[in-house]
């Protein structure tokens, strides 16, 4: 589907202040995932609380939110850092990416809250597809970005702040986390988190985050980013959990080794007895 229009910068965005949505239709669901289909108009609905309270101060009535700062902000998007919109501008950034997102375009213009002429022709249904579309550009966005200084900037302050989550492993002591794809292939596997101090990956202990595609992140991320930031590269824990009984270690690889032994020795043994009466067996017959 070709576009007529050519995208804007971030001067033609066109988004929603507080005022304008306390005064706009009161049917509207503010709710949802996305907003209504053919809107790219997002309400900051921290501030609809205190709105009434402070209906004098102007620039408090027109507090704005981007799409990208929206859709970060969603319950299970904890992981993802805000990508600069002069990175998503700059083509180069995205090359490869139009032949595998469908409704390219329109999804790119709606991150950037850029105003399409060609968006009243679309149907309710391509504006459903149009939002999951720029969710999943967005995503392979933002695992290109967050391979570059800025995006590791942005990751760093979201790992002091264990966004990303902390190790279950209790002799980790709750060490934070960074995520990690098991595999840059978008629809290949869910995100990881990854534990510096053990350096083995674990499921997100919040299932929305654990429906999060993998490829957003990638394989490459969490080892990178602790190359560049080489002083939060905890020493690797080495102790492991020792099984048991009254007090005894279990010694199941010594056991398994023993009865492998005597097993084969019996085994030899036998085969020469049977050997030796076959042996005497055909002297008897000659």
């Amino acid at each position: 589907m070709e576009k007529s229009g050519a995208r804007g910068d971030s001067g033609g965005a066109m988004r929603f202040s507080t005022r304008a949505g306390l005064d706009g239709d009161k049917n509207d669901k503010n709710d949802d995932r996305f907003p209504a289909s053919g809107s790219k108009k997002y309400l900051d609905h921290d501030s609809d609380s205190s709105d009434d309270g402070s209906s004098g101060n102007s620039s408090a009535d027109e507090d704005e939110q981007s799409w990208i700062s929206w859709f970060c902000s969603l319950k299970g998007n904890e992981f993802f850092c805000e990508v600069d919109e002069e990175y998503i501008q700059d083509d180069f950034n995205l090359s490869g990416l139009s032949s595998m997102v469908p409704y390219y375009d329109y999804a790119l213009d709606l991150i950037l809250d850029v105003e399409s002429p060609n968006d009243d022709m679309l149907t309710e249904q391509q504006h459903e597809l149009v939002e999951s579309a720029a969710e999943m550009l967005y995503g392979l966005i933002h695992a290109r970005y967050i391979l570059t200084s800025r995006g590791m900037v942005a990751m760093l302050e979201k790992y002091k702040q264990c966004h990303f989550g902390r190790c279950p492993r209790v002799y980790c002591n709750n060490h934070p986390c960074l995520p990690v794809g098991t595999s840059d292939v978008f629809r290949t596997a869910t995100v990881k988190i990854f534990c510096p101090k053990c350096e083995d990956i674990y499921f997100p202990r919040s299932k929305y985050q654990g429906n999060i595609d993998g490829a957003y992140y990638g394989t490459t991320f969490p080892h990178l980013f602790l190359m560049t930031y080489g002083y939060l590269k905890p020493q690797r824990c080495a102790t492991n959990y020792v099984p048991r009984i009254f007090g005894f270690k279990i010694r199941e690889k010594q056991l398994l080794a023993e009865s492998t032994k005597s097993g084969g020795a019996g085994g030899r043994s036998a085969g020469g007895a049977e050997a030796k009466e076959g042996g005497k067996a055909d002297n008897a017959g000659a």
